[in-house]
């Protein structure tokens, strides 16, 4: 995973709209940039519905939220309408970005070696440098947390 202190990678992925986003689109804000593994798994539900809960306070500090999976933009879609989620989901159906902030690793699940997406988020500053990284964040707290960062800064 990418350290506090480095410049986050640039991308460009398409949302839940199939509309490209930059992360360098963002430039002068603050981004919670989090990496999930499924959409409609339970665990990743309870991070979305966390970070929709907790939505308007980081508008109120003027911080975009982005999600991202290697789930495809239909299937962000549908997650974001069934979860009324307000921020963006980007997929990276070919872990691309994934694997530039070191979330697509090997994982052992039932005694199996398998690949996969550690769960995690990363505070991006306005000049695009990484602030804060969590890394296997518990889904139910994640956004609490990250706000609890915004404090701290």
């Amino acid at each position: 995973m990418l350290e506090a202190g480095t410049m986050a990678p640039d991308f460009c992925l398409a949302d839940q709209d199939g509309k490209e986003v930059r992360l360098s689109d963002f430039r002068g804000k603050k981004v919670v940039l989090y990496f999930y593994s499924k959409d409609n798994t339970a665990g990743c539900n309870k991070q979305a519905c966390g970070y929709a809960e907790h939505y308007p306070a980081f508008l109120e500090k003027g911080v975009t939220v982005i999600g991202v999976s290697k789930d495809t933009s239909l299937s962000h879609r549908k997650f974001a309408d069934k979860f009324d989620l307000p921020f963006l989901l980007l997929a990276d159906p070919d872990k691309e970005v994934l694997q530039s902030y070191g979330v697509w690793v090997k994982k052992n699940m039932y005694g199996k070696q398998v690949m996969g997406v550690i769960r995690s988020s990363y505070l991006i500053g306005e000049d695009g440098r990484i602030l804060k990284v969590h890394a296997r964040v518990k889904p139910e707290e994640n956004a609490e947390q990250m706000l609890r960062d915004l404090e701290e800064i």
